[in-house]
């Protein structure tokens, strides 16, 4: 191998050496944003009645909210958000579910009313 060679293949080492440093000392920023927000979802699907209509979506919602809090605290911040963005969506979920359940409730109680009164009708 010639020095000239050689050379080369020193500086694209120290300038690959560079790049993979540089990327890992580069740190996504907290999620803070993504964990505020996936708690006010949260209690937003808790207030439109997920604890009783969607027990299980609303309990994902929560246990994933916690794991992204325990991963912004060990500076996972992808993780983090990652986790934050599915509680959110489990919470949205959760909420679109206790609607449409109770918007069924409705129909069924409406349904109901509807043959009581055609019973008295027809008496």
């Amino acid at each position: 191998m010639s020095m000239k060679t050689w050379k080369l293949l020193n500086a694209c080492l120290v300038t690959l050496f560079m790049v993979v440093l540089a990327g890992c000392a580069i740190q996504a920023p907290a999620p803070e944003e993504q964990v505020s927000l996936a708690a006010q979802s949260i209690a937003q699907a808790e207030s439109s009645g997920a604890v009783e209509f969607a027990p299980v979506e609303i309990k994902s919602a929560r246990d994933k909210l916690s794991q992204a809090k325990l991963a912004m605290n060990r500076d996972e911040h992808l993780k983090a958000k990652r986790l934050a963005d599915e509680a959110m969506v489990d919470a949205n979920l959760a909420e679109a579910k206790a609607r449409s359940a109770k918007s069924q409730k409705v129909v069924e109680e409406l349904k109901e009313s509807i043959r009581v009164l055609q019973q008295e009708m027809n008496r």
